[in-house]
């Protein structure tokens, strides 16, 4: 079924950073940050992968991501649903499914063997793609899957994700100067002020978090491991 009549984005915000909570989903470690993949420090870790063992959370987050981007994009914007290999893959199946299309994955490399290919399932020339992922930090891991979906001859203007970061000022910038657009359901500004209204973590935890948030790259200058 297509949604078509869901809360306004802000109270989706809040709703979706609540559920994040309610799972387990975010993780805030000021004594012992957490080391990103591109080796800097974090106090503060999400892990989105957690949703799809949680149905009913896992139905409305998609249901919220469905209609956010059939509000901002238009309900006949797209012909198919990529997921970026891995996170994106259950995501997006979930979307085609509620926007009624087909659906489709991008591998971070090529497979190395058979075809060598890097998009699984049918993807046309000039079919309009819809990217699906778990969450975007700074932008730049989108523009490989939206490179690759671009080579089969179909356009990618649009990226769909669950969380985004927003501390890191670039990110709509790299997207933008990709061409591509982001819609997402909820950020770290909304985590932090849901988990400040429930008081889930102690209040010298969720300060330390904020000043990271302000200033990631100081904190992370200034916490660096070693």
């Amino acid at each position: 079924m297509i949604p078509s009549a869901y809360p306004a984005p802000d109270e989706i915000a809040r709703l979706t950073a609540r559920m994040l909570l309610e799972i387990g989903a975010v993780n805030f470690n000021t004594d012992e940050p957490y080391i990103l993949a591109s080796g800097l420090p974090s106090p503060s870790y999400i892990d989105c992968r957690k949703l799809i063992s949680y149905p009913r959370i896992r139905s409305t987050l998609m249901d919220f991501l469905s209609v956010t981007v059939m509000r901002n994009a238009g309900l006949e914007a797209f012909d198919n649903i990529a997921g970026g290999e891995t996170a994106g893959i259950p995501f997006a199946a979930l979307v085609a499914e509620r926007m009624a299309l087909p659906m489709s994955y991008v591998r971070k490399k090529p497979k190395g063997y058979g075809k060598n290919a890097r998009i699984e399932g049918a993807m046309r020339e000039g079919e309009r793609v819809l990217l699906v992922e778990d969450l975007t930090t700074d932008g730049g891991s989108k523009l490989s899957f939206v490179d690759a979906i671009r080579e089969t001859g179909a356009s990618c203007g649009h990226t769909a994700v669950i969380f985004y970061y927003d501390i890191f000022p670039e990110t709509r910038k790299t997207l933008g100067d990709h061409g591509v657009t982001l819609h997402h359901l909820c950020t770290w500004w909304d985590v932090l002020s849901e988990a400040r209204a429930q008081e889930a973590f102690p209040a010298e935890t969720l300060a330390e978090v904020a000043r990271f948030l302000n200033d990631p790259r100081k904190w992370q200058d200034e916490n660096k491991p070693g």
